[in-house]
């Protein structure tokens, strides 16, 4: 057996400790621990159906919330959302308990998000307006919390629990499965609920306190059946600036980064704008109904296909398959913008196309971003799965904070009214955005993707240069071609790499010869304008909410800015307590390691 073999409790004895990773020496993982692994997700994406497809209209038209509001709330909820993404994930990463790194974080957050949830869906029949926005704002905000909680450290887990480039295409393809199936599942229970338990609150009510307990028990199941690698376990962490720098270093991971930040610009619209194009454009008798059967649809087409394109991507490797799969989305999306009322079997066929393609990019995305963690070991000898899982959600949830708020304020501003039949204008902008907004954003990453460069070759060459570095030996980048030294042999020690990172290649430049203050003066410069701006969109952000009036577009773009602001500041103000340190470097050490930096993000260090 190897040493690195991962094991679920009960079914395998022996140290795991002393062996190399690498994974000509992986065995397969066995069947258990991908399903502990995967169950989870069933959960966590059923949760997720009703937050992006009922939950607006739910409160819009059942709870009477102005669309506005939902908006405004799901901005703010999701900016601070995605700041508390990579401080959970270096704080994941730099835990040390006899239960490991993951598990704890994922043992606490799990039923705490599901708390959150059945809260969420649950608001007190007594409120209305500003009362009931105010307790969607708290139990959302709480929901998203405790859900980074807990998936920052599993998402983390994945890439190591497998090294093998095909492993990781069917532990992630099973993870999906369970995810697809609970989306399918959650898509056409509200409508049978509904029926059965007599209103929408019930329903919803029913269905958060089965998928919480759900989501609860599962991931207890995942924390008890699958254990970390004690050798990662072991590994010292990194600081979180210089951890975060060092992963945007990664030629191939901001190449991957793009394409999935280019489809989270309009990655929210499909699910927030579904049930809106079925109640105003489609105009069912049942729209409720139908809404089921459409998700049912969508999603079922993407759990047949699923099965085919985990094989597909066995078969004929994962970059040409990750390609042809942003076909039926765009084919589906833009037949969609063609039907109106009555269009109902259309339509459906239109969502078939669509869903056949739904779940490639699921697996594909952290298969291929597994590779790039090994990418990034061969270039810096250290694994950072948690940093990179945190990095790409922050990043991708920014991106996804315009598409899940600026379609409710456009709605808004153009006259949507609940529950009447909507005017022309209302029912266009409902098509664009619905329609042909996700088909062109699909069409721009995968320009974009075609330029992905890890095969199974290159993976197999990765490796390789891991364990010749292991040995003391230069290796060839097999990316860029340049030659790649092993990382101990760059004139730079680990510690002193690490707080260098802290500042950019033109700071360290700037602070040789005694330039610290210079240095320490740009760095207060950013911070204070950090904060100048944080403050400054605040105040035009209460500047133009008024209480008894729904926001408008511009609340939410300044929501936007006011995320982006904080994360810049916190950023800034960790750089400026520790910029006094650099006056115990040397010119020369500074200068070598703006050399390897360099040559780092340009590709190459020979």
């Amino acid at each position: 057996m190897s040493n690195n073999e991962i094991v679920v409790e009960g079914a395998v004895d022996g140290d795991l400790s002393d062996a190399p990773s690498g994974p000509e020496q992986e065995a397969p993982l066995p069947l258990l621990l991908k399903l502990s692994y995967g169950a989870p997700s069933f959960a966590g994406a059923a949760m997720a159906i009703p937050i992006g497809i009922h939950l607006t209209i739910f409160y819009s038209d059942t709870i009477l919330v102005p669309l506005g509001l939902i908006a405004l709330v799901k901005a703010l909820a999701r900016a601070l959302d995605a700041v508390t993404d990579p401080l959970v994930g270096w704080l994941s990463d730099r835990t040390k308990s006899r239960w490991g790194r993951r598990r704890p974080w994922m043992a606490v957050g799990a039923p705490l998000c599901a708390i959150a949830f059945y809260l969420m869906f649950t608001p007190p029949e007594q409120l209305r307006g500003i009362d009931a926005a105010a307790w969607f704002a708290v139990t959302y905000t709480l929901y998203y919390l405790f859900h980074t909680v807990y998936v920052i450290p599993h998402y983390g887990l994945g890439p190591e629990l497998t090294l093998d480039y095909h492993e990781r295409t069917t532990l992630f393809g099973i993870r999906e499965v369970f995810a697809v199936s609970g989306t399918l599942v959650a898509a056409v229970m509200p409508p049978i609920l509904i029926s059965a338990l007599g209103g929408e609150r019930e329903a919803y009510t029913g269905f958060s306190v089965i998928f919480g307990c759900l989501l609860a028990l599962l991931y207890f199941n995942l924390v008890w059946r699958v254990r970390e690698r004690p050798e990662f376990m072991a590994r010292p962490s990194n600081p979180l600036i210089p951890g975060v720098r060092r992963v945007m270093r990664n030629r191939v991971f901001r190449l991957l980064l793009l394409v999935y930040l280019i489809g989270s610009v309009t990655g929210a619209i499909p699910g927030l704008m579904m049930p809106y194009f079925n109640k105003y454009i489609l105009q069912p008798d049942n729209p409720n109904l139908w809404l089921a059967i459409y998700l049912a649809t969508y999603f079922g087409a993407g759990l047949i296909c699923l099965p085919g394109w985990i094989w597909a991507a066995r078969r004929f490797e994962k970059k040409p398959v990750w390609l042809v799969s942003f076909a039926p989305g765009v084919i589906g999306g833009i037949s969609l913008f063609f039907w109106g009322e009555g269009d109902m079997i259309p339509a459906l066929i239109s969502l078939t196309i669509a869903g056949a393609g739904f779940g490639a990019g699921l697996f594909l995305g952290p298969s291929m971003q597994a590779d790039v963690i090994d990418y990034d070991e061969l270039c810096t000898g250290k694994r950072r799965e948690a940093q990179y899982s945190a990095l790409w959600s922050i990043m991708t949830k920014f991106m996804v904070i315009p598409s899940m708020s600026i379609p409710l304020a456009v709605l808004a501003s153009v006259g949507y009214v609940p529950n009447i039949v909507q005017s022309e204008e209302v029912q266009l902008t409902i098509r664009l955005i619905f329609c042909l907004a996700p088909a062109t954003a699909a069409c721009i990453a995968f320009i974009a993707a075609c330029f992905y460069p890890i095969t199974k070759a290159v993976h197999e060459e990765i490796w390789a240069g891991i364990h010749a570095h292991r040995r003391g030996e230069t290796v060839t980048d097999p990316i860029t071609g340049h030659s790649l030294m092993p990382p101990a042999h760059r004139g730079v020690d680990e510690d002193t790499g690490w707080f260098l990172d802290h500042f950019s290649m033109g700071e360290l430049r700037r602070s040789s010869g005694g330039n610290i203050e210079k240095v320490r003066l740009e760095i207060s410069l950013y911070t204070l304008a950090s904060i100048a701006l944080l403050l400054g969109f605040l105040w035009l952000l209460f500047d133009e909410v008024e209480l008894d009036v729904a926001p408008g577009l511009m609340a939410v773009l300044y929501v936007v800015a006011i995320g982006i602001s904080l994360t810049a500041s916190v950023y800034h103000i960790v750089r400026l307590r520790v910029v006094g340190q650099l006056r115990d470097h040397e010119d020369s050490v500074v200068a070598l390691h703006v050399k390897v930096s360099r040559t780092m993000r340009d590709g190459g260090l020979g």
